[in-house]
């Protein structure tokens, strides 16, 4: 089924990955670089050290792949092996987890909606496991309150004030089972603060893969989340979609336009604002007149909340990956013929995975401030 050709390609990618999300393992758990000088040097024993964050990461991303193709494997649907994307940007200084994920292409037809659901579902569900047997280990097994003194020598300093003003702190957002999982298994008195869960490679990796686990179970389009709701509410998929993308895409954008904004302001956010969700609906399968309604709507209800709650703000952070849902992906699903229901067992699983959802989601996952 697969050529040597394929084995090699996909093997070359992933072991590509697992050494670039290595090498960012460094950089965010132990402040090592390839770049550094002296202290903050990435070694090969910080290279082997990485590897807590990156193997169990990887792995994850790896489980929820296989999910996909074994799942495809048994309906003898084609697909490719799992491509692994590496995307370390550090030999230029921007910190990034070393990977842009992990996709499988289907390659053969899928003529029913229990296919399209199974396939769907069983790659979050795996890779979902995985990730909280990680989060559990890491912590349960927090260490002592003394390392993360390793790693910030300036923490121990009782002089240290805190870093300089205009400096840009970084945090984690939480998310409802990360947090669960804090109040059930960690001490305390161990327990880092959100700055700092970088700094731990199981909890660093189990959150990534949280939050990764959210994007992919988002119910629009065809994500994972997409074929759920496509089974589980076989006439109304649609319209979910949609209402599932303009609440997404509104909820990014809320704040950047404000009245209290001053005109000259305005004057260039509005229209590019408003260009930006027009190319954002290009793929919603609305007619002209409808796209244009729409995001006029959005824009203007944006607005006028901004007049009544100046200070709410929505994560602009998540604006790019709308984009890319909007106008590469598109937010519609691919029909089937019929609208047969699943079996009792399949809408269980499809309303567990909506639940992981929303444990999992984190509205601001990462958090910049100065």
């Amino acid at each position: 089924m697969y050529s040597n050709k394929d084995y090699l390609r996909h093997g070359i990618l992933f072991i590509t990955t697992l050494i670039a999300t290595t090498l960012a393992g460094g950089e965010w758990v132990y402040g090592k670089s390839v770049l550094g000088n002296g202290e903050s040097l990435l070694t090969w024993e910080y290279f082997w050290m990485s590897m807590a964050f990156s193997i169990p990461f990887i792995g994850i991303l790896l489980i929820h792949e296989l999910g996909h193709f074994f799942t495809a494997i048994y309906h003898k649907v084609k697909c490719t092996l799992p491509y692994f994307i590496p995307g370390w940007l550090g030999f230029i200084g921007i910190p990034t987890i070393g990977t842009f994920g992990a996709v499988i292409q289907m390659k053969g037809f899928i003529n029913s909606r229990k296919k399209f659901f199974d396939i769907g579902v069983a790659g979050p569900l795996a890779g979902f496991v995985i990730a909280l047997g990680v989060l559990i280990y890491g912590f349960s097994t927090l260490p002592d309150l003394g390392y993360i003194n390793t790693i910030h020598p300036e923490y121990a300093d009782p002089d240290f004030q805190g870093f300089e003003e205009g400096s840009l702190d970084f945090e984690l957002g939480n998310n409802l089972l990360f947090w669960s999982l804090t109040e059930i298994f960690a001490d305390p008195e161990r327990m880092p603060a959100m700055s700092e869960v970088i700094h731990y490679p199981y909890l660093f990796a189990g959150f990534l893969a949280l939050f990764f686990t959210a994007l992919n179970l988002l119910p629009i389009g065809q994500l994972d989340g997409g074929h759920v709701v496509f089974g589980l509410f076989p006439k109304r998929h649609k319209e979910i979609s949609l209402t599932a993308y303009i609440l997404f895409i509104a909820y990014a954008g809320m704040g950047i336009i404000s009245p209290y904004s001053p005109l000259e302001d305005l004057a260039l956010w509005i229209p590019l604002y408003i260009g930006f969700l027009f190319i954002c609906f290009s793929k919603s399968g609305m007619s002209l007149q409808n796209r244009i309604t729409l995001v006029l709507s959005v824009a203007a209800i944006q607005y006028g909340i901004a007049f009544f709650i100046p200070d709410l703000q929505g994560y602009q952070g998540w604006l790019f990956y709308g984009f890319l849902l909007g106008r590469v992906m598109g937010i519609q699903h691919p029909e089937v013929s019929g609208f047969k229901e699943l079996d009792r067992n399949r809408k269980l699983l499809g309303w567990l995975a909506i639940v992981i959802f929303i444990l999992c989601f984190s509205p601001q996952p990462f958090i910049f401030s100065e």
